[in-house]
């Protein structure tokens, strides 16, 4: 055999590994529509909050609740979508839904999630509302980074820039709701377009 061979038989067995340890087949789309989705609900409650609240929020107000709401059904709406269409290019691409590498995924990405959260309502209970918006960004691009390592590692690249987002959301919480709006929508509008013509376009 030529060096070209063993070297191919290396790459093949490389990328056979890789695919044991890690699931791949997060769909490109389901960002692109979690950003759209994100951008509605910012759009929706800009305008709910400009019009009927004065222009600002008050935790125990009735516009604060309809803002949750929203949330909710932002994040909602793009975990069904993302399980849809991650699941439908799993069986496409013949690969487990529910195996070792989903499973290590899911857990190293939710992990961050609940402890965010619930660091998030301690210090809603506490009326401290300045920092949610930064919390909110920083602890999903650290999901995303420890995400990382059992998927596509590209997702790191998006975690690193709702981080950075998140500081400086902090530094400026005047800017947070924009800053979210970039974060949580734009930037998974262009995370998504670029997965998607690099991993599901063929």
């Amino acid at each position: 055999m030529s060096n070209e061979d063993y070297l191919k038989d290396i790459s093949e067995i490389k990328n056979l590994m890789n695919k044991s340890s890690r699931f791949i087949s997060l769909s490109g789309l389901s960002g692109i529509l979690a950003g759209i989705y994100a951008l509605i609900g910012a759009a929706t409650a800009y305008y709910i909050v400009s019009t009927y609240s004065r222009g600002y929020l008050m935790l125990d107000g009735k516009i604060f609740y309809i803002c949750v709401a929203i949330l909710l059904a932002v994040a909602a709406l793009s975990i069904i979508t993302g399980i849809y269409l991650t699941t439908r290019k799993a069986k496409k691409n013949g690969e487990g839904i529910w195996d070792t590498s989903s499973k290590r995924l899911v857990a190293n990405f939710i992990t961050p999630l609940i402890v965010g959260g619930l660091y998030i309502l301690i210090i809603l209970d506490q009326q401290k509302y300045g920092q949610t918006g930064a919390l909110m960004l920083i602890f999903y691009g650290l999901a995303l980074v420890n995400a990382s390592k059992y998927s596509i590692g590209d997702i790191r690249y998006l975690g690193y820039t709702e981080i950075v987002l998140g500081l400086i959301c902090a530094l400026l919480p005047g800017y947070g709701f924009w800053l979210w709006v970039l974060g949580f929508g734009v930037m998974h509008i262009v995370y998504g377009t670029i997965m998607y013509f690099k991993y599901d376009v063929k």
